[in-house]
């Protein structure tokens, strides 16, 4: 009964941007109603993904959800490049990173620690987890201090030779998971909602949905914060992020909900390692395609909530239990670079 008041709701909030554009409505009324829908789409496209898992197998399975996983965020930020707003996909990279393990592993063990107490997880995959998170960091703060330190001209290069290196991380860390007896990636619970014919055909319309939505919705960004003040740091950070991942967010509380934190812990800690080695990589390939070269150089505030997040993630995996303090702690740290964030130039 949920699932279908979701598809209804994501249905109509979908032609609600079809009609908006065409009356030429208020660009807040644009903004959100492009924002709900693209919720709802992020939502179906992961259930048609996990579906067409179910179908293929656990380890071709694992590969589809680390592959789409995130491919909600990644067309929005994929039309917000070719648009020129090169803040704010750098800014959506940090968003997704802190947000993954801050806010959603933060709520993750609020709400699964108020209802199991303390709970327990694995501490070697989360240790290689939080040791991935920390190559992240180092990744993206390296050409900032180039570029800060060197004479030399725009760093794009490096920022293409880094892109390169992360990829081929991300290809290791995949084989690792998908071969490790410990669990490898998470493909979901239960049995496939849909028939394989219908999960791929799912795919592809909500896929194409994401990407109408998604240009729509990055149109709406420059406007909005020339209109309402909202600087395109803020948006980044906070706001793409929170649209493409909503859905997967949910999920991973759910599932801690339900006490199962190894499953909660890859859902969150998996996510920010994907957008990092993954979407980022694309992103700073197709820079020069679109026309708009992404280079990896960010804001001290960028870096600063990035080192942050991962610190208090490190030191929360080092002894395989969780408790609900830890989840509010993590969650408090994720409004203070909130806060940081709106109130930036």
């Amino acid at each position: 009964m949920l699932a279908r008041i979701a598809y209804g709701a994501t249905l109509v909030f979908t032609i609600g941007v079809v009609v908006t554009e065409l009356l030429h409505g208020p660009t807040l009324v644009l903004f959100a109603v492009s924002a709900l829908a693209l919720i709802g789409l992020a939502w179906v496209l992961g259930q048609a993904t996990e579906s067409l898992g179910h179908h293929a197998g656990p380890r071709i399975g694992g590969i589809l959800n680390a592959t789409f996983g995130n491919a909600a965020e990644l067309i929005i930020t994929i039309f917000a490049l070719s648009a020129g707003l090169t803040t704010v996909v750098k800014a959506s990279i940090i968003g997704s990173i802190i947000g993954n393990i801050l806010l959603v592993l933060g709520a993750s063990l609020l709400i699964g620690g108020l209802k199991n107490g303390i709970q327990s997880f694995s501490a070697e995959i989360a240790g290689i987890n939080a040791s991935m998170l920390a190559i992240v960091a180092a990744a993206l703060s390296l050409p900032t201090i180039f570029a800060a330190t060197s004479p030399s001209p725009s760093p794009t290069t490096l920022s293409i030779e880094v892109a390169v290196v992360m990829f081929v991380l991300y290809i290791l860390y995949l084989i690792y998971y998908l071969r490790s007896p410990e669990g490898g990636v998470a493909t979901g619970e239960g049995h496939a909602p849909f028939s394989r014919t219908v999960s791929f055909a799912l795919l592809l319309v909500s896929t194409a949905a994401v990407a109408f939505v998604s240009e729509a919705f990055v149109g709406a960004i420059e406007p909005l914060t020339e209109e309402f003040g909202v600087s395109e740091l803020f948006v980044g950070v906070i706001l793409v992020p929170i649209v493409g991942n909503i859905a997967e967010h949910i999920v991973g509380v759910q599932i801690a909900y339900k006490n199962n934190m190894d499953f909660s812990m890859a859902i969150s800690l998996g996510s920010s390692i994907q957008v990092a080695l993954l979407v980022t990589p694309i992103l700073v390939f197709l820079g020069p395609l679109l026309g708009h070269p992404l280079r990896l150089v960010f804001s001290p505030l960028e870096l600063g909530a990035l080192a942050a997040a991962v610190v208090v993630t490190g030191f929360v995996a080092l002894d395989g239990k969780s408790n609900w303090l830890e989840g509010a702690m993590l969650t408090g740290v994720y409004v203070i670079a909130a806060l940081a964030f709106f109130f930036s130039p």
